[in-house]
């Protein structure tokens, strides 16, 4: 990482795409002589396809937002976008402990719950874009409501927003506080805070298994900013997780990685650092470019000596 910096953005804003673009253009202007090769955006939702960038997200409240086609126009460079999760799954292929594996899930706790699913040394985007949504799982009937508008679902429960709101009900922290003091009631002995931590793990451990069943992945890796509070979740991840799995995948290797917010940062770069190994195609015409580019920049100018 040669340089980083992090604003203030509000993607409810009816400004949203433009607010953004000036953010990039003004942080493209300040940087070096470094030439780009493109530019990768992560976001919490279903992307069409990298090249397209059209995005659909409950999170941000988008629907079919035309976000690729508006940063190519202003930045003058080619762009990937993708969903997050999927984009730090290609990070965790080419530099993290999943560039050992072929098939692995990359899966994150956190504000949301999600699943970066990496078949064959590639990662799996089902039909639309929206494969790995795992926190939208129904687990239970009639449960609380959902970002997605479903109620019930993993995420709702065991998200940063369901966690705190659980912790709110129970009165284990004030209704003025939130994941942080959760968290460290939790470090700090409370019986409580620790129980819900666990309880959540059961669920996640539970529908876990079951996912693993069914895709037979090498490993799983943990990521994402709830690590934090990985020794809480992971009572009641452990053995919900195993006891979930058929008999003959119960030894199946789980990772948590460390953790930094930079990561998210990271996994969109990877998408453009990617695209030299896209045998698939799945980065489109604009993989093309960003190709072209780096035959560019390695290709010394007519005379010039190597």
């Amino acid at each position: 990482m040669l340089r980083s910096a992090s604003e203030p953005f509000d993607a409810s804003s009816p400004l949203a795409v433009s607010n953004l673009t000036a953010l990039l253009q003004h942080f493209i202007e300040g940087g070096s002589d470094v030439p780009l090769l493109g530019v990768g955006v992560g976001v919490p939702g279903t992307v069409d396809q990298q090249g397209a960038g059209v995005v659909d997200s409950t999170q941000l409240g988008w629907n079919q937002v035309p976000l690729g086609d508006a940063l190519r126009r202003a930045l003058q460079l080619p762009v990937l976008i993708e969903n997050n999760v999927n984009a730090l799954s290609i990070a965790e292929r080419l530099f993290g402990q999943g560039r050992n594996y072929r098939d692995f899930l990359a899966v994150t706790i956190g504000t949301g719950i999600g699943a970066g699913i990496v078949a064959d040394g590639g990662v799996f985007r089902g039909h639309s874009g929206g494969a790995g949504e795992i926190g939208h799982i129904p687990v239970v009937p009639d449960g609380p409501l959902c970002q997605c508008g479903n109620h019930g679902c993993l995420e709702a429960l065991v998200g940063e927003a369901g966690l705190v709101r659980t912790a709110h009900e129970r009165g284990i922290i004030g209704t003025d506080v939130g994941m942080s003091a959760l968290r460290g009631a939790a470090d700090g002995g409370d019986a409580r805070a620790q129980a819900l931590f666990g309880e959540a793990g059961h669920l996640l451990g539970r529908a876990l298994g079951g996912i693993v069943n069914v895709l037979d992945p090498e490993i799983v890796i943990l990521l994402g900013e709830g690590i934090a509070a990985w020794d809480h979740w992971s009572f009641g991840f452990e053995p919900a997780f195993r006891t979930s799995l058929v008999p003959s995948k119960r030894s199946l290797g789980v990772t948590v990685e460390s953790w930094q917010d930079e990561s998210w940062a990271q996994g969109a770069a990877a998408l453009v650092l990617a695209t030299p190994f896209d045998a698939h195609g799945v980065a489109g015409d604009q993989g093309r470019l960003v190709r072209e580019r780096l035959l560019e920049q390695a290709t010394p100018p007519t005379g010039a000596q190597r």
